[in-house]
């Protein structure tokens, strides 16, 4: 069993690579599951715009990098902190991981409320800033501010799945994801489109619309992550085994463990404000090709994700294992875990490069009925199939480092493949072969960046990690 194996490994016990292998896999296919259901509640929002027309969909896609940057600094946030938790937990010392859990909570729930201020103050003026038209500029800001509106609850969501997943609890998580895949179908569906009538066998069903558009996209998703954090919350503080409340313990604010988590978030703060600034830099290089490469650009970036969430399914499970195993000092384990976890990620995303590679302008076609947007779409996805399996052995290595606490160097070397390499080889491009071009210095940056990061892993001494 999962559970059994973590405690095996927690307890010091002997696991050969095959059953170090099984116990990755079982940690990881929650965790991609979970991936997974994201990207479709993403993929779900795109296809529901992109049939209202290219419009709408350019709206969102311009404002898309913005909203990204968001919520990865929410996530930088989550790592200080849930880094330390699984070390605790490694270790055995439960307590120490509940008075974590408080502090982080109340940290996250501060910050994600100063990134809401920050958001809504500029959300009228963003899309003007990364060159939309008129156009779109008005939907735009419409969608930005109220995902804007929603960060204390994306917030509480990513903090508390992250803090299930160090404690080995990837099941329920992933399970809640699911679930609000499934609200945000309904919300969406209720608030983006006039009301309709469902005939089923002769019944017809009146279903209500509120006809909301893009603001509706954004609302209905909004709804699906308030209700999904409240439900993690709700397990996390009352249910968890190991970190639920005792009437007992109460919080306190430990200054040694919020300045670690503090020197580990702000490199991962950094890499996510250099990477979502540079994201936001490349929607300003593909604003001036037009409406049709803002969207195609938009809802292919969209399609690509499902490829490469599993990397991050397996990142997640990668953190889990090797924070639990320094917290356990099983020192012994954790270059094999972090091998293990790192190839089998690129073996996954090898396949899923493969179907994108084939079936390109099918997945294309789902999120838009636009013929020009499914021939540029699915030409720049084939493009960017070459690099994922690469790009897997950044996302995974990554999220093993991150479970040994190494955050800085990694960062450093995102800002460089992300500054040095994508945006200087797009601007050259872009002007010369339009959106493929944009789409080919990307595919190279990834190659670049997962050659980077397997050069880490291998340079790394874990025999001394977390010492």
């Amino acid at each position: 069993m999962k559970q059994d194996r973590l405690e095996q490994l927690r307890r010091g016990a002997p696991l050969s690579r095959l059953q170090l292998l099984i116990l990755t896999v079982r940690l990881s296919i929650p965790a991609i599951l979970a991936q997974i259901s994201t990207v479709i509640m993403q993929y779900i929002d795109a296809s529901m715009l992109g049939h209202l027309g290219s419009q709408q969909a350019a709206s969102i896609g311009l404002v898309a990098s913005s909203t990204w940057l968001l919520g990865s600094l929410c996530g930088a946030v989550c790592v200080g902190f849930t880094v330390q938790i699984a070390h605790a937990i490694g270790a055995g010392a439960d307590a120490q991981a509940r008075g974590l859990v408080r502090q982080g909570l109340c940290v996250g729930l501060l910050f994600s409320s100063g990134l809401l201020l920050a958001g809504a103050g500029v959300h009228g003026a963003l899309p003007h800033w990364l060159g939309g038209e008129a156009a779109i500029c008005r939907d735009a800001s419409r969608y930005f501010l109220i995902y804007a509106l929603s960060l204390p609850a994306i917030q509480m969501n990513q903090m508390s799945a992250g803090m299930l997943q160090c404690s080995g609890n990837m099941k329920l998580p992933s399970i809640l994801q699911a679930m609000m895949c499934l609200l945000d179908v309904v919300f969406n569906g209720v608030l983006i489109f006039p009301a309709w009538e469902l005939s089923i066998g002769g019944v017809v069903i009146p279903v209500p619309g509120a006809n909301l558009g893009v603001a509706g996209a954004a609302l209905g998703t909004a709804l699906a992550e308030v209700v999904t954090a409240a439900a993690l919350l709700g397990y996390l503080l009352l249910r968890s085994p190991a970190l639920h409340l005792r009437a007992s313990e109460r919080l306190r604010f430990d200054p040694a463990q919020l300045k670690k988590a503090f020197h580990m978030a702000l490199p991962v703060g950094f890499e996510q404000l250099v990477m979502c600034g540079a994201y936001v830099a490349a929607t300003r290089i593909v604003s001036p090709l037009g409406m049709i490469a803002i969207a195609s650009n938009s809802f292919a970036v969209t399609t690509e994700s499902l490829c490469y969430m599993p990397g991050y399914g397996i990142g997640s499970a990668a953190t889990t294992l090797i924070g639990q195993s320094i917290g356990a000092r099983r020192q012994d384990v954790t270059k094999t875990l972090a091998w293990l976890t790192t190839l089998l990620g690129m073996g996954i995303m090898t396949v899923t490069g493969v179907l994108m590679y084939l079936l390109a302008p099918q997945m294309i076609g789902i999120v838009s009925p636009d013929p020009a947007i499914q021939q540029l779409g699915g030409a720049v996805l084939r493009i960017e199939a070459f690099a994922e399996p690469l790009y897997a052995a950044s996302i995974v290595a990554s999220g093993a480092l991150r479970g040994a606490g190494d955050t800085l160097v990694p960062s450093c070397m995102n800002f460089f493949s992300m500054w040095c390499v994508r945006l200087p080889l797009s601007a050259f491009l872009a002007p010369r072969f339009g959106l493929r071009g944009v789409w080919f210095a990307m595919c190279l940056e990834l190659c670049v960046r997962g050659t980077l990061f397997l050069i880490r892993l291998s340079r790394t001494p874990w025999e001394k990690a977390g010492v």
